[in-house]
């Protein structure tokens, strides 16, 4: 048996998948869990010390037997957390998440020197947001000085953890896009945002070694090897962000398919040959991990929502479905803002949750809990907007993260997006993804010719059983509450900034 491992460091928990490319069957999956620090400020941070302890609990429950018939190694990380890392190759803080909310005047300070978001979005290609690794660099100024005074290496999570596979510091562009501080048309870091973050320090000899996609990032260590019970010299692909792996485990990387995932955040993305910049700046203008663009919206609020009512009424989770689904398409008119722990997209920092629509019938459990769940999916319809208002056709939505295993939320999606929604048979996409990358470079590096859409459409099977056609009287009701919801968010923009 030949086997690929993927490593999907998620904000949640860890996870690793073994696949047997051979038989084409993933062989083993184990998780561990994660703590989050949080603050009231709108911080959230981990240490990288638990990714790793994490990491050692799922390679050990992994038969050894198995772990032996493992050829190469991808990582999935969570994207935009910054790891601040002093010469001696630990790490100096802890790791501020993409989640994290604390930095917005961080964001306007750097926006401000590079001449406005407009200034922003023709040069870099991107927004200066909160989440987005860049503040982070600059709060550590701002609040550590002594620590920033002995910052070597600005690392992603996923970097991070290819440096302790292997000893090397690397980084990919599609991970490296949503920095911030890359320039995603030249493909290059960019001097000009790195200028803004500190004016006196040459940031630029603290980056990473930019890595192709079906690139090596090195080769498992003696030391590695020993801590995680994996074959020593084994491959470790340059791997990516979470979404960019989800991209290569959904089959995204060609143009026309469309991802979304409904997890503790919410994304929509799709792949392009070119770069898709987003004038209104809505759409992250990101590189993918397979050597083209993935323009990319994310909201912070998706799950999140679901759990917080669901909490709220003491819901059991294998109930939540029954209970939402008893209500009508749009809640009888009750609208969420699912905004809790403030936004990304729209760009809201200061921003609350609200329920809004109320009237002396329609409050009830049933329309309260299915209105979090259409609200999910209203927030990811602005990207499937903007996308289609730069052209994008997508035959159908390959749906993946929590919700995807939701009948019910399939069926808002389908009906929502009025699209067909499907599911594929290897849920964890993140992981899947960072194994298929590694099997393209373990083939690229034996002298294999195939690229990755060779690989994903070979490896890659969709879920028919849980295929989902949109509802075409479901479509209008949705139609005008989505109409609702822009209305609600436009009179709340001024209260949130």
């Amino acid at each position: 048996m030949n086997t690929v491992l993927g490593i999907d460091m998620g904000t949640q928990s860890i996870k690793f998948l073994v696949y047997d490319y051979e038989k084409k069957e993933t062989v083993a999956e184990t998780q561990a869990s994660l703590e989050i620090i949080t603050a009231a400020d709108g911080t959230s941070e981990q240490e990288a010390g638990w990714w790793l302890e994490a990491a050692e609990k799922c390679a050990a429950a992994i038969a050894p037997g198995i772990r032996g018939t493992i050829r190469a190694v991808g990582v999935s990380g969570q994207q935009h957390g910054f790891v601040p890392v002093g010469d001696d190759g630990r790490v100096l803080y802890n790791v501020k998440l993409w989640n994290d909310v604390s930095t917005a005047s961080e964001c306007a300070e750097i926006t401000s020197r590079c001449g406005g978001e407009e200034a922003l979005i023709k040069g870099a290609g991107n927004k200066i947001l909160p989440g987005y690794t860049a503040s982070k660099v600059l709060w550590l100024k701002n609040n550590k000085p002594e620590l920033y005074a002995k910052l070597a290496h600005i690392l992603l999570p996923h970097d991070y953890m290819n440096y302790i596979l292997t000893g090397e510091y690397t980084a990919e562009y599609g991970d490296a896009s949503g920095t911030a501080f890359f320039n995603v048309r030249s493909r290059r870091w960019d001097e000009k945002v790195l200028k803004a973050i500190d004016p006196k320090r040459d940031l630029m000899s603290l980056l990473p070694q930019l890595k192709e996609a079906d690139d090596l990032a090195g080769f498992v260590s003696p030391e590695a090897a020993a801590r995680f019970g994996l074959p020593e010299g084994i491959l470790v692909s340059t791997g990516g962000g979470d979404n960019m792996m989800g991209a290569v485990g959904t089959g995204a990387v060609r143009e026309g398919v469309l991802t979304m995932s409904l997890g503790t955040s919410g994304t929509i993305y799709v792949y392009g040959d070119s770069p898709l910049i987003d004038p209104a700046g809505n759409l992250a203008s990101f590189c993918s991990s397979t050597g083209g663009w993935l323009p990319l919206l994310c909201t912070m609020n998706c799950t999140v929502a679901t759990e917080k009512m669901r909490t709220l009424f003491t819901v059991p989770l294998n109930e939540l479905n029954r209970k939402a689904g008893s209500a009508a398409p749009g809640s009888e008119g009750i609208i969420m803002l699912p905004y809790f722990g403030g936004e990304r997209t729209p760009n809201l920092p200061g921003g609350r949750g609200v329920l809004a629509g109320m009237n002396m019938t329609n409050v009830s459990e049933a329309n309260i809990l299915r209105a979090s769940m259409e609200s999910a999916v209203f927030g990811l319809k602005l990207g499937f907007e903007a996308l289609a208002a730069l052209g994008v056709e997508a035959s159908e939505v390959r749906l993946i993260g929590g919700g995807a295993k939701s009948a019910l939320w399939r069926q808002i999606t389908a009906d929502v997006l009025d699209a067909k929604v499907v599911t594929l048979v290897n849920e964890e996409a993140a992981a899947f993804g960072a194994a298929l990358q590694a099997l393209w470079a373990l083939e690229t590096s034996e002298g294999g010719q195939r690229d990755i859409v060779e690989i994903t459409d070979q490896h890659i099977k969709l879920n028919d059983v849980e295929t989902v056609l949109p509802d075409q009287c479901a479509v209008e009701i949705y139609a005008s509450a989505y109409e609702e919801y822009k209305q609600y968010l436009q009179l709340l923009k001024p209260k949130f900034q």
